[in-house]
């Protein structure tokens, strides 16, 4: 394996998250709050899914159950801060 092959992507950051997040709950980034579920905001199991998907694609080991067990903001930046520590 070359180098390039095992390097991983940096896990998005609040901005890039709500970025992300946003298209798919039909809000703009900045109104979604840190603390605000998720799912209930409209945020699908099968969205979650392929973002898991996306970000495993970039490298990122995230870990579907972690991001269930706290949809909100906050709980996935949590899980992509202890990501970084790695």
């Amino acid at each position: 394996m070359d180098a390039d092959s095992q390097t991983t992507t940096e896990p998005p950051d609040e901005r890039e998250l709500r970025e992300i997040i946003a298209p798919l709950i039909d809000a703009r980034p900045a109104d979604i709050p840190g603390d605000a579920n998720l799912i209930l905001l409209g945020l699908s199991s099968i969205d979650v899914m392929r973002l898991v998907g996306r970000w495993r694609r970039a490298r990122l080991p995230v870990v579907f159950e972690e991001l269930a067990a706290a949809p909100t903001l906050s709980g996935w930046l949590a899980h992509f801060d202890s990501l970084r520590t790695r």
